[in-house]
């Protein structure tokens, strides 16, 4: 059975940072693409960051680039999310996802880590 666990959200007051990690049952890291997400109150869920199968590619949503860094250590079998110079805007549930297969749908999800930056 396939399992996302994310950890490492909290509460930071803007400017500052966090490291997310997505702990993966089930499934290798290194199988499919893998990504974060986020939802913040009353919106839609929207993509933050992902990493190619390969781990050679990365991929980011504009309003966090130079500030997020996605990356994986396949002997851990995870999945990190950086984040630094946070802003208040970029408070959100944070969930890690997979897809079931190479080049498919992002299937699996986490419960998701709360993240809240202070003004």
């Amino acid at each position: 059975q396939v399992q996302l666990v994310e950890s490492g959200g909290g509460l930071v007051q803007a400017g500052g940072s966090l490291r997310l990690s997505c702990a993966t049952s089930g499934r290798a890291v290194s199988s499919t693409a893998m990504a974060w997400f986020r939802q913040a109150p009353g919106k839609e869920r929207e993509f933050v960051a992902a990493i190619s199968w390969s781990g050679g590619r990365t991929y980011y949503e504009d309003s966090v680039k130079g500030r997020f860094t996605i990356s994986r250590d396949t002997a851990k079998n995870t999945v990190s999310l950086q984040m630094n110079s946070l802003k208040p805007e970029d408070t959100a549930v944070y969930y890690c996802t997979a897809p079931k297969s190479l080049g498919g749908e992002y299937y699996y999800w986490g419960q998701g880590t709360q993240v809240t930056v202070s003004s």
